[in-house]
């Protein structure tokens, strides 16, 4: 999984609604990441599910991290 940032305007319905947002996600990719993002804004600014959240600006991948699920488990080992 990467790290996503995003520092950026935040458009709700294509209405600006925050011009300098910053959050972090991790994610496989970087629509995931988009969509996280999106995600994350609607619940910290208690907005509904259903709005159309748009991020228009660029999101920066910081770094890779091992995905947790290609460990083996101690027992299985």
């Amino acid at each position: 999984m990467t790290l996503y940032s995003y520092n950026g305007p935040v458009l709700e319905f294509e209405r600006i609604v925050d011009n300098h947002w910053q959050a972090q996600t991790y994610a496989c990719s970087e629509a995931k990441a988009r969509a996280n993002l999106a995600y994350q804004f609607t619940k910290e600014t208690g907005r509904v599910p259903r709005c159309k959240i748009t991020l228009p600006g660029k999101i920066i991948a910081e770094g890779v991290v091992k995905d947790e699920r290609t460990r083996v488990h101690p027992e299985l080992a």
